[in-house]
């Protein structure tokens, strides 16, 4: 049964920062591709970072250069810092899992289309 907890959320204003966190179980002996989706109020939906097996990290343009992600698999755990922070920005941001082989798709879109995903933990920039 796979899992992925997220922590971390908050409000903040606009230029601030804020660590999410999640910690992922049951994911079987694959290498899985991990990363990080957001919802924005409008439900519009789309994947922010993706982390690859090797821990080659991919991100959209908007947030190139103010997001972070990592992955440590030890603790099964990833993380996503976020700098300088944008009112476009608020969301609910989801952790987000996929098997990295079996697919001629992008990572990002396969992260959003298929991947397994967490509850989420809501973002609101002000």
């Amino acid at each position: 049964h796979v899992q992925l907890v997220e922590s971390g959320g908050g409000s903040v204003q606009a230029g601030g920062s804020l660590r999410l966190s999640c910690a992922f179980s049951g994911l079987d002996n694959d290498a899985y591709a991990m990363g990080w989706i957001r919802q924005f109020p409008g439900n519009e939906r789309e994947a922010v970072a993706v982390i690859d097996s090797h821990g080659r990290a991919t991100y959209i343009d908007s947030v190139m250069g103010r997001f972070t992600a990592s992955r440590d698999d030890a603790d099964a755990t990833l993380d996503l810092q976020m700098n300088s922070l944008q009112p476009g920005d608020t969301a609910v941001y989801h952790c987000a899992a996929v098997k990295q082989s079996g697919g001629s798709w992008p990572l990002m879109d396969r992260l959003l289309s298929f991947g397994y995903q967490g509850q989420g933990t809501q973002v609101t920039v002000s």
